[in-house]
């Protein structure tokens, strides 16, 4: 394995790890309420500006998945989008740049 793909690998088990680690700590502090956490990503201009960054981001990211696993036909590199949808970009991302990686066949 390149030292590329495990710098990828480390980035995507490290952006679904730290993120994570926030999320249990919110949920922890105030009920595990999903609705109520999607509140607080609007609760100011700043979350709301940065919620609408990940989200156009997290979009881009899926278009682009779509669109290379049709022509490479990698087709466990769809593995991403769910994680980046269920964890974050910060671990979509770098994960399905690791898949992408692997040699072809």
């Amino acid at each position: 394995m390149t030292p590329m793909r495990w710098i990828y690998l480390s980035l995507a088990i490290w952006g679904a790890i730290h993120p994570m680690y926030y999320f249990v700590s919110w949920f922890q502090e105030n009920g595990w309420n999903l609705g109520a956490m999607i509140d607080a990503w609007y609760v100011n201009d700043a979350t709301t500006g940065l919620t609408w960054d990940l989200t156009i981001a997290a979009v881009s990211l899926t278009i682009w998945i779509i669109a290379e696993v049709g022509v490479r036909r990698n087709w466990s590199a769809l593995i991403a989008i769910p994680a980046t949808y269920c964890i974050g970009v910060s671990c979509g991302l770098p994960l399905y740049l690791f898949l992408r990686s692997k040699p072809i066949p």
